[in-house]
């Protein structure tokens, strides 16, 4: 096995150890909103006037379905902040270990088959598998 191999065979191991340490995340983002309430004689109805608030709100599309949750202000806002840092820290790690393994596959040497009849069997069935199928008249 190469020097080159094994070092990318240890920068997958890292990787994996870096994900299990990861602990909880989610996706989404925080927004922070400004909200009038509609009242014609309350201070946030003057012109230039931002609205009350701030509200904070957790976003996310999960199964092309929007969702929104109101976050407190406090522990429950913070712990909301770290769970979306580990999800992009999980994103980051799993884009690096999709790089490290592809280049694993270009390293790795293919199976020698040294048996002609068994090398041929396998042509035919890659044939097979990979040939486009021709719809029938």
């Amino acid at each position: 096995m190469s020097k080159n191999l094994k070092n990318l065979e240890n920068q997958r191991a890292h990787l994996f150890q870096q994900l299990q340490m990861l602990g909880d995340f989610r996706p989404g983002t925080i927004s922070v909103n400004y909200r009038k309430c509609g009242r014609k004689n309350c201070i946030c109805a003057r012109q230039g006037h931002r609205g009350h608030g701030p509200q904070f709100l957790w976003n996310t599309t999960q199964g092309g379905k929007s969702r929104a949750q109101s976050l407190r202000l406090g522990p429950e806002l913070e712990k909301t902040r770290r769970e979306l840092e580990n999800y992009n820290r999980f994103l980051r790690l799993c884009n690096e270990l999709v790089a490290v393994n592809e280049q694993i596959c270009r390293f790795r040497p293919a199976h020698k088959i040294e048996d002609e009849a068994e090398l041929e069997e396998l042509k035919k069935t890659l044939r097979r598998r990979f040939s486009p199928k021709w719809p029938r008249k």
